[in-house]
């Protein structure tokens, strides 16, 4: 006998006779009420976001977070609580319930889920997420996936006028890049910002004299030929990346791009020094504030 797909309801398995009751109780594990998935297992923020839809017996539409995972939105954390827009106000413990409208054209179906769309999902989070860093790293990893344009977002707000965390999302929506490929290229870009520099272009594409492709840099000032970078642990311990990083900075030199590295460790204790190294290779280009 194959093993089901999971997670999936019990109920459901065993009026297939797809798992005996013995080895379920033996090999699975509850994971929400009469959801099941294999002892141990880990699950992911979509298989989550899936667990859940399952509990409330495919009546629900999934949201917020679980919604921008099952979207293809990186960095969704797997260990919070599963959103659903439903009528149960009662959820079981790692599942949160909105009780909230959504209208048919803020929804779309993935995999078989009722899902709210990129705009309608953006338009949740920027409303529910506390702090601005938090809201921003979300919705760039949102937008990354989905392409999801800021002109579609203020048509759900147009229908949602006294929806609650309006102000907070008008805040953090004009800061939103889908260029950005990690929480820590939004919070390098956002101290850019607040330190009252230009905006910096994202994912900047570089090419030589003759038209070829030279790098692609996280973002930076073009005319500036100024970049910044965030260093990852891959920079310091893959061997073969640290290796095409030196090429990668040595042609870059070669065109005149000064490259700004910067490290977690840059961003959280010393950002005054970041940002005078940002500042002073964009005024050895010429800029003036």
């Amino acid at each position: 006998m194959s093993e089901p797909d999971w997670p999936f309801l019990g109920a459901e398995a065993l009026a297939a006779a797809a798992i005996p009751e013995r080895a379920m109780r033996s090999m699975y594990e509850r994971v929400y009420p009469g959801v099941y998935v294999p002892s141990g297992a880990e699950l992911t923020a979509s298989q989550r976001a899936r667990a859940a839809w399952l509990w409330s017996r495919r009546r629900a539409v999934v949201a917020g977070n679980s919604a921008a995972a099952l979207l293809g939105a990186k960095w969704v954390d797997p260990r919070a609580p599963a959103e659903l827009v439903y009528d149960n106000r009662r959820p079981p413990a790692g599942i949160t319930v909105h009780t909230e409208t959504v209208l048919p054209t803020e929804m779309l179906t993935v995999e078989g889920i009722p899902v709210t769309s990129p705009a309608r999902t953006t338009f949740d989070i920027g409303r529910r997420t506390a702090t601005r860093l938090r809201a921003v790293q979300r919705l760039d990893a949102l937008a990354n996936a989905t392409d999801v344009k800021g002109t579609e977002v203020e048509a759900v707000i147009a229908e949602h006028p006294g929806a609650r965390g309006l102000l907070r999302l008008r805040r953090v929506l004009p800061l939103v890049d889908g260029g950005a490929e990690s929480p820590q290229e939004t919070r390098t870009r956002l101290v850019l910002v607040d330190a009252g520099l230009p905006r910096p272009q994202t994912q900047l594409r570089v090419f030589d004299e003759y038209g070829d492709f030279v790098a692609r840099i996280d973002m930076g000032y073009e005319e500036l030929r100024v970049g910044i970078e965030y260093d990852g642990p891959q920079h310091w311990t893959d061997p073969g990346q640290r290796d095409r990083d030196i090429d990668r900075y040595t042609a870059l030199l070669d065109l005149g791009w000064t490259i700004i590295r910067v490290s977690s460790e840059l961003l959280r204790y010393r950002q005054g020094t970041f940002i005078g190294r940002v500042v002073a290779a964009m005024q050895a280009a010429g800029w003036r504030p």
